[in-house]
């Protein structure tokens, strides 16, 4: 007579907390693993971005000049830049032509470089090379190099002499030393060109092809076919240009200290002497780092700010496939 067996409820129960046990047990391990190969980058991110960030935030609501002790002042780090620092609204008024002037300049004449070299039929590659080397040359040497040639005694105003045009002093004249700034970044807008250079050599030929049957002129073409099919590029490029225009440091500082390295940032007349500039001038010069701390943190939430704007904005004028978003 064959025997029946009869699972008990307790022993099922007793199985099925076993195999829960053991799940989390390998989970843990699995998890242990990850951490374990993620533990460089855990730590080097905590040592060298997490702390310096939480830190800088601190020492902004602090007097601290690194050789003492930090002293809590609340919010008058903040007080004094609204109210009592004149030079922080010069450093703004600066900054802000920067990102107002020399950004759409940038944009606008790598479009334009880029269009004239889809035309190019020989020597393309050339070319391309020839526009993208200033690129490669540090900003301190490009610096350097503009204040010879921008000297008021140098090859551009000899050039000038020449053709009995003005003679401006460039670098030592407050209203002309920004546009020799903007000079440079024109100079060096060979990366900037290299990538609508892809993207108008991405654009498909046949939607000019069909703005040609539509009688469509030059213009039209590039304002409805060519813009809208390159504005994911142009995009990116304002957002790059805009952080990039607030962080506007090297070259105004390398023209500002050229004649002598005993003058002070921002020279002539603070005409180059812009937020990052500033900020340097305070914490590296005057040893004001809680102060610093509190004009870096303006500069993150500004910077912030405009990009979150720019982002909402591009839904209305950015075409991607299949449609704006």
């Amino acid at each position: 007579m064959a025997t029946v067996s009869v699972r008990s409820p307790a022993a099922d129960q007793a199985r099925a907390a076993e195999r829960r046990r053991r799940r989390r047990r390998s989970a843990w391990r699995r998890q242990l693993v990850a951490l374990a190969f993620l533990s460089p980058w855990i730590i080097g991110f905590s040592v060298f971005y997490a702390y310096p960030i939480l830190s800088s935030l601190y020492f902004s609501f602090t007097r601290y000049d690194i050789l003492t002790d930090p002293v809590w002042v609340g919010l008058g780090n903040y007080e004094f830049m609204f109210t009592s620092d004149g030079r922080f609204w010069t450093a703004v008024r600066n900054t802000a032509w920067i990102v107002a002037v020399i950004v759409p300049l940038q944009i606008a004449f790598g479009i334009g470089a880029a269009l004239v070299l889809t035309r190019v039929r020989r020597g393309l590659s050339f070319y391309r090379t020839v526009f993208f080397l200033p690129t490669m040359v540090p900003l301190v040497a490009a610096a350097l190099g503009f204040v010879f040639l921008l000297n008021p005694g140098g090859p551009v105003n000899a050039v000038l002499r020449f053709l009995h045009l003005p003679e401006p002093l460039w670098f030592r004249d407050p209203v002309w030393a920004k546009p020799g700034l903007a000079l440079m970044a024109m100079w060096m807008v060979g990366q900037t060109m290299i990538i609508f250079l892809a993207a108008l050599l991405d654009v498909p030929r046949q939607l000019y092809e069909a703005a040609d049957l539509e009688g469509a002129g030059p213009f039209q073409r590039f304002r409805h076919v060519t813009l809208p099919m390159i504005s994911p590029v142009i995009f990116f490029s304002v957002v790059i240009g805009v952080i990039n225009g607030f962080r506007y440091f090297t070259e105004a500082y390398v023209v500002s200290k050229s004649g002598d390295w005993d003058n002070p940032v921002g020279t002539p007349q603070d005409s180059l002497l812009f937020y990052t500039s500033h900020l340097y001038n305070q914490g590296f010069e005057g040893f004001h780092m809680g102060y610093a701390a509190a004009l870096s943190w303006v500069m993150f939430l500004v910077i912030m700010a405009c990009t979150l704007l720019l982002i909402r904005s591009s839904r209305r004028w950015v075409h991607y496939q299949g449609g704006f978003r």
